[in-house]
């Protein structure tokens, strides 16, 4: 229901990460190459990002479809970021197309995302969604993506791993939902993401890290990460292992 990337390493541009690829995430807003459910990405878009000096990340959302905001475009010529992480949206039929519920979310110092659907999301907020973490409005907004992001915040806050929150989220989501589960995360230092339900690639190289639902470009770097699968990653390289080893 959404395409999303996340980066790590040296410095770049946003417009180098979210436009100058052939297939980048701008490109994957019209025109996906692997995506399973629906066609396009034009219900809002959002990027956060850290600069290397602050801890907390920035964020710019639009309920409208990124190839709509020139302005943007321009901006993300004089952002650099060393670490990002953006959506395009599709959004769940029964929910708003309000810039609210475009991701990624935000809360301290981490990012999330989420690249999917609930199919039962009154259980799934029942269950993950209370109590509701303070001081984090995204993990109230009314999208089947918050109760997600407010299970996993509760996790961090408590200390649990980036990808070790991740993977148990998605576990208690699916024994109260089925859906698919792919979430995205970053603190700044590293990135996470789970491939459940949905597809997810990773690519490791000398300048940095990513993760995309689908490789930006024809480069045989981009590794597909199995169903069932977390990836880890840092400055070091990445990791990929089982969900299950991870909760």
């Amino acid at each position: 229901m959404c395409r999303h990337v996340a980066y790590l390493g040296a410095p770049r541009t946003l417009h180098d990460l979210l436009y100058a690829a052939p297939y980048s995430l701008h490109t994957q807003s019209y025109a996906p190459r692997e995506q399973r459910h629906g066609t396009v990405n034009a219900d809002g878009f959002g990027a956060g990002w850290y600069d290397g000096r602050r801890s907390e990340p920035l964020r710019y959302r639009r309920a409208m479809p990124i190839w709509a905001d020139s302005s943007f475009a321009d901006a993300a010529r004089a952002i650099t970021a060393t670490c990002a992480v953006a959506a395009v949206r599709d959004a769940t039929p029964g929910f708003g197309t309000d810039e609210s519920c475009a991701q990624p979310f935000r809360a301290d110092a981490w990012l999330f995302s989420h690249n999917g659907a609930a199919k039962d999301d009154e259980t799934l907020a029942a269950r993950l969604g209370t109590p509701a973490p303070p001081g984090a409005l995204d993990a109230r907004t009314p999208v089947d993506s918050a109760p997600l992001f407010a299970a996993a915040l509760r996790l961090w806050r408590s200390g649990a791993g980036l990808g070790e929150a991740l993977a148990r989220v998605a576990a208690e989501a699916r024994a109260c939902s089925p859906g698919r589960y792919n979430l995205l995360a970053s603190d700044g230092s590293r990135l996470a993401a789970t491939a459940d339900g949905d597809t997810l690639y990773a690519r490791s190289g000398p300048h940095g890290v990513w993760l995309a639902s689908e490789p930006l470009d024809d480069d045989p770097a981009w590794q597909a990460v199995p169903d069932g699968c977390l990836v880890t990653a840092d400055r070091d390289g990445l990791h990929i292992g089982p969900l299950s080893a991870a909760t």
